[in-house]
């Protein structure tokens, strides 16, 4: 989503960089990832504090580079499966894409 987002925001000839965007997800995982664990995983080297290394760690660098990319970034959790309409649509989508995948 950030990724569609900075490249929409290029073809009107915007910055990302001048960007100020909230992020929705359904994932306490994440947004409490994003808002509050990533820093301390950073400042200790990509490790948490039982000094393993976050599971994904490669997805977690990588949100973590694409988020940099906005000047203001907001993490919002919404209850999944709760009628919020946006959430709803996105899992649709992603079961979608997981049956055209054949998972």
């Amino acid at each position: 989503a950030l990724r569609a987002l900075q490249s929409h925001l290029k073809e009107l000839g915007l910055s990302a960089e001048k960007a100020a965007a909230c992020l929705y997800s359904d994932s306490k995982y994440v947004v409490e990832g994003m808002g509050q664990w990533v820093h301390g995983w950073k400042d200790r080297g990509w490790k948490k504090a039982d000094n393993k290394a976050p599971e994904n760690l490669d997805l977690w660098k990588e949100l973590d580079q694409t988020a940099q990319n906005f000047q203001v970034l907001r993490w919002i959790w919404v209850r999944g499966h709760s009628g919020h309409p946006q959430n709803e649509r996105c899992d649709q989508l992603a079961n979608q894409a997981l049956d055209e995948s054949g998972f």
